[in-house]
């Protein structure tokens, strides 16, 4: 499984994500430009001392990742916008899939929603907020996804 941060634009999003890749051994894709520069201290803070343990990647642009980082993966993309994107809890995920986030004041838009015809969407109660912050939003799709190709049932798990 792999995180893709598709420009992310604050700091502590990333910081917090970086913190939950450290923690499941998910590899993290941020695909420039970046809203914020790598030694951002309210990165850094978010992300605490599980830096080393972060399986970083830093692509230039979209074409870049595309090319070089996907490594056989899906391209799972996410949107809290789009009603036809898949419910969560009805996608089946696969264990290389590459989970793919917007930026959060616009999320993805359709120049990257094309490249894929995998969408999920985390379902919300009608009427009450737009979205969810994307550190939250990263960690309900990973641990999903997670489960539901039983990887959190593999040796290493406590």
């Amino acid at each position: 499984m792999q995180i893709v941060l598709f420009e992310p634009e604050i700091p502590p999003n990333t910081g917090n994500i970086a913190r939950l890749c450290a923690a499941t051994g998910t590899a993290l894709h941020l695909v420039e430009p970046l809203g914020f520069r790598l030694d951002n201290r309210y990165l850094k803070r978010a992300g605490l001392d599980y830096w080393p343990n972060v399986d970083l990647h830093v692509w230039p642009d979209w074409e870049a990742f595309a090319e070089r980082g996907l490594q056989g993966g899906r391209l799972v993309c996410t949107t809290a916008r789009d009603g036809s994107a898949v419910p969560l809890q009805h996608f089946t995920f696969m264990r290389h899939d590459c989970l793919v986030f917007g930026p959060e004041t616009r999320g993805l838009g359709p120049d990257i929603l094309v490249r894929s015809p995998h969408c999920v969407r985390i379902p919300m109660r009608a009427g009450r907020v737009r979205s969810l912050n994307l550190s939250t939003a990263a960690g309900i799709v990973l641990y999903a996804a997670l489960a539901g190709c039983g990887l959190l049932d593999d040796p290493g798990w406590e």
